[in-house]
């Protein structure tokens, strides 16, 4: 696997956990909750806390991601938008983009 492959499966990984942490606030009506940075690091365990309305803005977008900052790999991403203790990225790689697309646990699912 590539290096910038190994980083987008790594990214789709920490969002599909993500996922259940948005599900779980959802139900208990939070307003925000704490995400596991998005990076490419697979040992990153780092925690942002997020609006949810920002993170399903982001969600709204297969390849978006949220990270720490100064978690960003320019290789595979640029920042679109700056927060205080993170930000949010999207992938510019091809090969990148059309791994996080098709990991996406969001993706509509043929009929």
């Amino acid at each position: 696997m590539t290096p910038r492959a190994e980083i987008a499966r790594n990214e789709a990984f920490f969002r599909a956990v993500n996922e259940g942490i948005a599900e779980a606030s959802e139900r208990f009506e939070s307003a925000e909750a704490e995400f596991l940075c998005e990076c490419g690091d697979a040992n990153c365990m780092h925690r942002i806390e997020v609006p949810l309305e920002e993170y399903e803005a982001v969600r709204d977008h297969s390849t978006r991601f949220l990270v720490r900052r100064g978690h960003v790999e320019p290789e595979v991403e640029e920042v679109v938008r700056r927060r205080r203790r993170y930000a949010i990225v999207e992938k510019v790689d091809r090969v990148a983009a059309r791994i996080v697309k098709q990991l996406n646990p969001r993706r509509p699912r043929p009929a």
